[in-house]
């Protein structure tokens, strides 16, 4: 009897491996079949999910080896392996069917008409205040000077006392100048630059300071709370204003052109002395008189002068010893002239139609 059950439960386990291998052919045969016909990477997707996802037909089937025999599982699980590995090759190779007829139709679909004009694509220009700034320091970085910049936002102690500008002076006033607080501005102008250049470096010093400056004007034609400078510095032994006036002789005939003349009449800033303003024979009349320069044949440009001992001495260098000059110019007030604008409003609009011109 005992002989009789064994034989029986022996019959049973074959059966139930039979079983699992009928179902792992099957799964292999339908798998085949159905990636033949497969007609997109979607529906191959779809097919491998089926197949061999987390809940797919062969991830089913392989759960139930645990009702195999220790015999048993090693014949299933080979032949479950070769299922799997026929499958995902397949899988592979219809995969890269699909893609390259996939390209290959799309290219098809998206034939571009070589004859057809192609769009066009306009072309920036200089903005022309960058323009002229760097046609300045073209002409300064030619003779040998440095290019130094500073910050924009300026202790007070920079921006006037290092410049022999005292408490009472107008231009402190909160009227013409952005206080951040009591100790710091938006700077006025981009002398701190040489203060600052004077104490950290000794003479020979010879320096342009490019940069925006700010002041507390109301926005016309001749007039912005923000505009561009150019300032100059000179401090060596032996500089004398001889010096200055070459100097701006080069740099007027280099920007107005080689028939340019300068003309220097008598001014003060606190920061010089002693100090000029700085004009130009008017490059529209050549000095006759138009109505560029309104009939006087000069256009002011600038202000210039020696630097004050007292400048140099708050920087820490000796004016016994030491001599300097300094320049500076409104950039703007340079492109107005030299392109003939009359509104300064038209630098900042970014109207493309005025831009282009330039």
């Amino acid at each position: 009897m005992l002989y009789g059950i064994l034989r029986a439960w022996a019959i049973n386990l074959k059966k139930g491996e039979g079983k699992m291998k009928e179902q792992l052919d099957s799964i292999k045969n339908q798998a085949e079949k159905e990636l033949s016909t497969a007609s997109s990477l979607q529906e191959l997707e779809s097919i491998r999910l089926k197949y061999l996802g987390k809940k797919g037909e062969l991830t089913s089937v392989l759960r139930g080896m645990g009702a195999l025999s220790a015999e048993e599982r090693p014949i299933i699980g080979q032949i479950a392996n070769h299922v799997r590995s026929f499958i995902e090759e397949r899988l592979e190779e219809t995969e890269s069917t699909l893609d390259r007829k996939e390209k290959e139709l799309k290219l098809g679909q998206e034939v571009i008409d070589i004859t057809m004009p192609g769009t066009s694509r306009g072309f920036g220009k200089r903005h022309p205040l960058t323009q002229v700034i760097d046609e300045i320091k073209e002409v300064f970085l030619g003779m040998g000077y440095q290019i130094a910049e500073g910050p924009e936002i300026e202790l007070d102690y920079f921006n006037f006392e290092a410049m022999n500008i005292p408490k009472n002076h107008p231009s402190r006033d909160v009227q013409d100048t952005f206080y951040i607080n009591d100790n710091v501005v938006l700077r006025t102008h981009t002398s701190p630059v040489q203060a600052r250049v004077m104490k950290t470096q000794q003479p020979p010093i010879r320096i342009i300071c490019p940069g925006r400056v700010y002041r507390s004007d109301e926005v016309d034609a001749t007039h912005s709370p923000v505009f561009h400078q150019i300032e100059a510095l000179v401090v060596d032994k032996g500089v004398t204003m001889g010096d200055l006036v070459g100097t701006l002789k080069v740099f007027a005939k280099v920007l107005f052109g080689e028939g340019t003349n300068i003309r220097l009449r008598p001014h003060h800033f606190p920061f010089t002395e002693p100090s000029a303003e700085v004009d130009v024979s008017c490059w529209g009349c050549g000095g006759s008189g138009c109505r560029i320069c309104k009939g006087e044949g000069w256009v002011e440009i600038l202000g210039a002068g020696m630097v004050n001992p007292k400048v140099l001495r708050e920087c820490g260098i000796d004016p016994s010893v030491y001599s300097g000059f300094a320049f500076g110019l409104g950039v703007e007030r340079v492109a107005m002239a030299r392109f003939n604008i009359d509104d300064m409003r038209l630098f900042t609009e970014n109207d493309v139609r005025f831009l282009k011109q330039f």
